[in-house]
């Protein structure tokens, strides 16, 4: 018997903060099948379960559990990329932010605006362009960052976890390749 998770994620059972229902199937069916997009909906065959978009949900899903689960200070995985971030480079403009961790300049603006309200980044003019504003790290900003950036190590080992070594890097290389 296969086990499907109804309304949970594909997670570990150890991680008990996350939700984890799980029911018994008698059907068979391999989790993936040939992908042969081109005419399998021609022919009737249409299986959601074999689409990209699908998989890739479903793969997000369980990752967004691990990293919920796990990370420190009720981090989200914006916040987490957008610390990440203002450290690797610094102090930069909105703008150039929201281009580095690929988000909409709005989206990018309400994710500082809470980061800012949990002191964990400053936001000041521009010396150079006074139409400009700077966003950097405060100095509780970069000890949450430390304290993150180990989780988020695990988080990653986790999330991979069902894969082989060789897997892990196919697999990472190949979403690098569509990302």
């Amino acid at each position: 018997m296969d086990v499907i998770l109804i309304d949970a994620w594909r997670v570990d059972p150890s991680l008990s903060a996350v939700p984890y229902e799980v029911v018994q199937s008698s059907r068979r069916e391999p989790a993936m099948q040939s992908l042969e997009f081109a005419d399998s909906h021609a022919h009737g065959n249409y299986r959601m379960e074999n689409q990209i978009g699908f998989l890739l949900r479903v793969a997000m899903q369980r990752h967004t559990a691990i990293f919920t689960a796990l990370m420190v200070h009720n981090l989200t995985q914006t916040q987490f990329a957008v610390l990440v971030k203002l450290y690797d480079i610094g102090p930069c403009s909105q703008i150039q932010l929201a281009r580095e961790v690929c988000l909409d300049a709005n989206t990018m603006k309400g994710v500082i605006d809470r980061l800012k309200s949990r002191k964990l980044v400053k936001v000041m003019d521009d010396p150079a362009d006074g139409r400009r504003t700077i966003t950097s790290l405060t100095t509780l900003g970069v000890k949450i960052y430390q304290e993150a950036v180990c989780v988020g190590d695990e988080i990653t080992k986790k999330t991979l976890a069902p894969l082989s070594p060789a897997e892990q890097a196919t697999l990472l290389k190949i979403i690098k390749k569509i990302a």
